[in-house]
């Protein structure tokens, strides 16, 4: 059974990016952007990514810092959701390991 912490924290989380991108949705459907807001919010799931991960950069733990160097080589060649498949996969790999 699952917890209803859980399942609250994750329904939450849920509602949360659903908000956010409805909101961003309304607010811009009837504007055009120019080329230069157009890259910037290109840019920014990259920059969560980054976020997320950064911390752990400082970590001594050495089957994390393979982890993110397989991350940085996947973000500096592919797209963000193949980099985030392999991140997962590699950190998963190397945890177990």
């Amino acid at each position: 059974m699952i917890d209803p912490l859980v399942l609250l924290t994750v329904l939450g989380m849920a509602a949360a990016t659903y908000s956010t991108r409805a909101v961003g949705f309304l607010a811009l459907r009837n504007r055009t952007l120019s080329r230069r807001a157009t890259r910037v919010l290109e840019a920014v799931p990259g920059c969560v990514l980054i976020s997320v991960i950064a911390p752990r950069f400082v970590s001594s733990d050495p089957r994390e810092l393979v982890a993110i160097a397989v991350t940085l080589v996947a973000a500096a060649r592919l797209p963000l959701l193949p980099t985030v498949l392999i991140s997962v996969a590699v950190t998963a790999l190397t945890r177990h390991l």
